[in-house]
């Protein structure tokens, strides 16, 4: 009895973990697909999700903060999207990175903003805020982005190189084979018997 529930728990949670592999994958796609569309570098993106929520939509934080970005309701509203939503809260997130990076210049102070909010960064004169939080923060991104760049996620290379559409054998039209047909034609002549008479001395055996 124990051996078969030891079992039935092994076979639950492997399919738990394959169900949540294939989820991050998908997760790990919509990143890099909205990261393209937006002109943000897929790298940083992943290593921001990765950070915030480990690419899991259903994270909350004490803070209020929602979903793979980690995202203020009242923030993504502003926005016009939809914190709860797993596609606007990706895009949330880019589009609010892409605003600190215009606003600041600097891939550093942009994650500095997003971590501990702009704000702090205007008030500490452009500068990373003195916060312990803010500079692990910075610091476990820009690790993984290093990373990322020397190793790419399997998300950003099939989306930098996009497999080509298998072609459909029915869309292929079949090779048309002309068959020319020769009739050949024997008209008979005369009906009448032909003698040949053979002279042996054009012959040699």
């Amino acid at each position: 009895m124990k051996r078969l529930l030891l079992f039935t728990i092994a076979i639950v949670f492997m399919s738990c973990t394959q169900a949540f592999a294939s989820d991050v994958n998908t997760i790990k796609a919509t990143i890099v697909k909205h990261s393209i569309e937006m002109g943000v570098d897929p790298a940083i993106a992943l290593s921001i999700a990765r950070a915030e929520s480990g690419f899991r939509h259903e994270a909350r934080s004490a803070h209020g903060a929602v979903g793979v970005f980690q995202l203020m309701p009242s923030t993504a509203k502003r926005m016009g999207l939809n914190a709860y939503s797993l596609n606007d809260n990706i895009k949330g997130g880019i589009m609010y990175y892409k605003n600190m990076y215009k606003m600041f210049g600097s891939m550093e102070l942009a994650l500095a903003a997003y971590n501990a909010g702009p704000g702090n960064v205007k008030r500490y004169n452009n500068k990373v805020p003195p916060y312990a939080e803010t500079k692990r923060f910075i610091a476990k991104i820009m690790t993984d982005y290093n990373r990322l760049k020397a190793n790419p996620d399997p998300a950003m290379t099939n989306a930098m190189n996009p497999q080509p559409a298998a072609v459909s054998s029915q869309s292929v039209p079949a090779p048309v084979v002309s068959k020319v047909e020769e009739k050949l034609q024997l008209e008979v002549v005369d009906e009448d018997t032909i003698e040949l008479e053979v002279n042996p001395e054009f012959f040699a055996i």
